[in-house]
């Protein structure tokens, strides 16, 4: 009973990230179609848009792309770029003082530090899935990887050494890593591996 409702739960919650990122979508869309239009009162400079308000509705709109990004990618980098973007604009927009946009060039340095030296290496990272009959020469062409392999050997040939070489039992979710990129079943049928997913660094 656990199982099938953790399962809807992955379900339901994928769905409401779908629809949230859907709604953030069409909001930005429409507040940028209004700040568009509202650039002809530009010559008027007793209307909106003043410099500042128009600089701090761009950034605004910046923010909540980066957030839909985060919203249906999910990696480290989005959340950077969001929190990135969201100091920049605190700094920019707001005119604080100069011990408070002293703390806010501070928080942006230890962002890039957190990045350079944190980020795993497969935190950001390209996942490309194959056939398992697909050869390992063919898809190094595709994605630019290297795996070790002979002419005529498949996916699933070099799986099966690999697995064979690190005692690793085979089953959906088991992966093998190379020095910039993994390979992982993704998908078994009849007791062999039919799906194989490539997982390629990206740094």
């Amino acid at each position: 009973m656990k199982k099938y409702a953790t399962a809807i739960l992955r379900k339901v919650s994928s769905f409401l990230e779908i629809f949230i990122s859907v709604v953030l979508t069409v909001s930005i869309i429409l507040v940028a179609v209004k700040l568009a239009m509202s650039l002809k009162n530009i010559p008027n400079f007793d209307m909106y848009p003043n410099y500042s308000d128009l600089l701090e509705n761009c950034l605004s709109l910046i923010i909540g792309v980066e957030m839909i990004r985060m919203l249906y990618q999910q990696t480290p980098s989005t959340v950077f770029e969001v929190l990135l973007f969201a100091i920049a604009r605190q700094i920019i927009v707001e005119h604080s003082n100069p011990v408070a946009t002293l703390i806010g060039v501070i928080s942006i340095a230890i962002l890039f530090a957190t990045r350079k030296f944190l980020f795993v290496e497969f935190d950001e990272s390209e996942r490309v899935i194959f056939r398992a009959t697909s050869k390992a020469k063919h898809v190094n062409s595709i994605i630019h990887v290297h795996i070790p392999c002979e002419d005529n050997q498949t996916l699933r040939d070099v799986l099966h050494k690999r697995f064979e070489e690190e005692q690793t039992e085979i089953g959906v979710g088991a992966c093998t890593y190379f020095d910039n990129f993994g390979l992982r079943v993704a998908k078994m049928h009849n007791g062999d591996i039919s799906r194989v997913e490539v997982i390629r660094s990206i740094h």
